[in-house]
């Protein structure tokens, strides 16, 4: 990782879901959304670009998402233990601002 342009550490596989991508579909059958879960945003900006790193904790286990700007769509990753999820996370937030990233806002998902 000599790229000081990289955007995350390569915590994240580069195979991104696609558009019909299970956790894109809205159905009204029992699913994980129903049970509690916390979710942490973070929304960095560089040289005129914004990108953003999500992450989704429940009891099921945790899931990162990252919308790189170079990239054409959001990746995911997903995981069984939650505290790994958390513990990746935080490794590439740290990556992300060590390679100049500027965190403009980091906390629960605004609305409205």
């Amino acid at each position: 990782m000599n790229d000081q342009n990289d955007f995350f550490d390569d915590v994240i596989d580069d195979e991104a879901e696609s558009p019909d991508s299970e956790w894109m579909e809205d159905d009204d059958d029992e699913s994980e959304d129903d049970e509690p879960f916390e979710v942490r945003t973070v929304v960095m900006t560089k040289n005129g670009m914004v990108a953003l790193l999500s992450l989704r904790i429940s009891a099921a286990g945790g899931q990162i998402v990252r919308v790189d700007p170079r990239q054409n769509i959001p990746a995911a990753q997903s995981y069984d233990d939650a505290p790994v999820a958390a513990r990746w996370f935080r490794r590439s937030l740290a990556t992300s601002r060590k390679n100049g990233w500027d965190v403009a806002y980091d906390g629960e998902p605004l609305f409205g």
